[in-house]
C-alpha cells in the first residue's frame, strides 16, 4: 500500500494514518543513511538522492560547471564509453539522470527488481568513474550553447535572468544554473572535474529508496555505491542573502507582451511563521483559481491569463516571489493590482472562508505527493534535503490546521507591510517605471 492509498483508508476509516511510520531509517555500515519504504506491489526499485550543494559553488567566472557536469554523469563511466553506457543502462531497462539545481545536484534511478544489482552497478561507475571524455564534452557544451541562444530570445528566460541580476548582484544565486554564452565555452575538463570533486562527498549525500528491496540488501548495495566518496566535502562558504526591494529591471524586448516577475524576502522554513505563510500565499496567488490574484488579474480585469505567487526556500535566502504575463500597455496597470491586493491582505487579512478553503484543500492534496513510488521518492529526499525529520509526515497536515486568522495577519504584515515589490520585466511595458 503506497503512502498515498495508506493516507485515504484512514480518512475513510475516520482515523488519522501514520506516514512516517512506513519510512525505515537505514544506516549502513559505512554511516550511509537512506530513507526507505519497502513496497512490494511491483517488482520495482526507485531510488532518488541528492547532494546538498549545486550551482552556487560554481566558480564565480564559470557559471554552468555543475550543469556541465551533471548532465555528463551518464555519457560514459569506467571502461565504458556513452554509447556503451547507454547501451548497457538499455540492455537492463534502467533508468537513470542527473541534474544541477542551485542548491543541490539530484539523482534518480529506476529499475526492475530483477536488474536491481546491475542498475546499482552502473550508478556506482556513474557516480565514481565519470569519464568526461573530450567528444561528450563538446557534444554537451554544443547542446547547452545552443539552449542558450534560444533562452537569449525568449521572455521567461530572460526575465529570469533579469530578476535573479536585480535580486542578488554579486550573490552566488544571481549566476544562472546552465552558465551563459560567455562562461559555457570556457569551461574545462578540469573544472568539470574539479566540480566532480567539489560536490560528491557522503556528508551532503541525501537518499530515499522505495520499491521491493529490503534494509540489509540495499544497506550493501549503497556501501558499494557511495561508499568510496570522501567521507567529507570541502565548498566554498556561501553568505547568506535578503533578496533586494524597491527596484525595477527592464529588459526591452519588441513583443507584444510584457513578461513580469516580482520578489520579497520571505520566510524561512524553519521559521515558526512558515506554515502560516503557506497558507496566507496559497490565498494570495498559490491557489490558482481559488486565489486573489487570479480573480482580481484574470477574472475581473482580464489582464492576463495567469498570475502566480509562491515561496521559494533557497537555502541561503528564503524569498516571496510570483509572475504574471500581460499586454505591453496594461503592465504597469497589472502591477498595480497585485500591489493593491497585497495590501488589501495585509491591512485586513484573510477571511475565515478563504482561510478554510486554503487549509481544506493544502491538507487534502497532500496525499498526491505520495502516490506513486517515484514521488514518494522525491518528496522523501526533498524534506532531507530541507532538514524536515521523517516525523514530519504526520505533523505537516496538523501545522497546516493549526494556522489562525491571527496567524495569517501577522505573517502578512511581516511579510508585506512597508515593502516596496522588487520588479523584473521584459517586453515593452508602457507606463512601468
Amino acid at each position: 500500500m503506497t503512502l498515498a492509498q495508506q493516507g485515504k483508508t484512514a480518512a475513510q476509516q475516520g482515523q488519522t494514518a501514520s506516514r512516517a511510520s512506513k519510512v525505515q531509517k537505514v544506516v549502513t555500515p559505512l554511516g550511509i543513511e537512506a530513507w526507505l519504504v519497502e513496497d512490494y506491489t511491483v517488482p520495482l526499485v526507485a531510488m532518488d538522492f541528492a547532494f546538498t550543494a549545486g550551482a552556487s559553488s560554481d566558480p564565480a567566472g564559470k557559471p554552468g560547471v555543475a550543469n556541465m557536469m551533471a548532465a555528463l554523469l551518464d555519457e560514459g563511466a569506467g571502461e565504458m564509453n556513452a554509447e556503451a553506457f547507454h547501451r548497457a543502462l538499455d540492455d537492463s531497462a534502467v533508468e537513470l539522470s542527473f541534474h544541477s539545481g542551485t542548491d543541490t545536484l539530484n539523482g534518480d534511478l529506476k529499475t526492475l527488481t530483477r536488474h536491481t544489482d546491475e542498475a546499482f552497478e552502473l550508478l556506482r561507475k556513474a557516480v565514481n568513474e565519470p569519464r568526461f571524455d573530450d567528444d561528450a564534452v563538446e557534444r554537451l557544451r554544443s547542446q547547452v550553447i545552443a539552449a542558450l541562444r534560444r533562452e537569449a530570445k525568449d521572455p521567461d528566460s530572460m526575465v529570469t535572468r533579469a530578476w535573479r541580476e536585480a535580486s542578488y548582484g554579486d550573490h552566488p544565486y544571481s549566476r544562472p544554473v546552465s552558465g551563459t554564452l560567455e562562461s559555457v565555452p570556457t569551461i574545462t575538463c578540469d573544472d568539470i572535474v574539479a566540480a566532480h570533486k567539489r560536490l560528491f562527498a557522503r556528508d551532503l549525500l541525501k537518499i530515499a529508496v522505495v520499491g521491493a528491496i529490503d534494509a540489509g540488501r540495499l544497506a550493501r548495495l549503497l556501501d558499494k555505491t557511495f561508499g568510496a566518496l570522501p567521507a567529507q566535502s570541502d565548498l566554498p562558504e556561501i553568505p547568506e542573502v535578503e533578496v533586494a526591494t524597491a527596484t525595477r529591471k527592464i529588459v526591452a524586448l519588441d513583443v507584444p507582451q510584457t513578461t513580469i516577475r516580482f520578489s520579497l524576502p520571505g520566510i524561512p522554513r524553519h521559521d515558526p511563521d512558515f506554515m502560516a505563510a503557506i497558507v496566507l500565499n496559497h490565498i494570495l496567488g498559490g491557489g490558482v483559481f481559488s486565489a486573489r490574484l487570479f480573480k482580481e488579474v484574470r477574472e475581473k480585469r482580464g489582464l492576463a491569463y495567469s498570475v502566480w505567487s509562491a515561496l521559494q526556500t533557497f537555502r541561503h535566502s528564503p524569498l516571496f516571489s510570483g509572475g504574471t504575463s500581460t499586454k505591453n500597455e496594461r503592465a504597469a496597470e497589472s502591477i498595480s493590482v497585485i500591489e493593491e491586493e497585497i495590501a488589501k491582505l495585509t491591512a485586513d487579512g484573510p477571511t475565515g472562508q478563504e482561510l478554510a478553503s486554503a487549509k481544506k484543500y493544502l491538507i487534502g492534496s497532500y496525499a498526491l505527493r505520495f502516490d506513486t513510488s517515484t514521488k514518494i521518492a522525491g518528496n522523501l529526499v526533498h524534506l532531507q534535503v530541507d532538514g524536515y525529520p521523517v516525523e514530519f509526515l504526520d505533523q505537516r497536515n496538523d501545522l497546516i490546521e493549526a494556522v489562525t486568522l491571527e496567524d495569517t495577519r501577522r505573517v502578512a504584515r511581516r511579510l508585506f507591510e512597508g515593502k516596496k515589490l522588487l520588479v523584473a520585466a521584459v517586453g515593452k511595458p508602457d507606463g512601468l517605471v
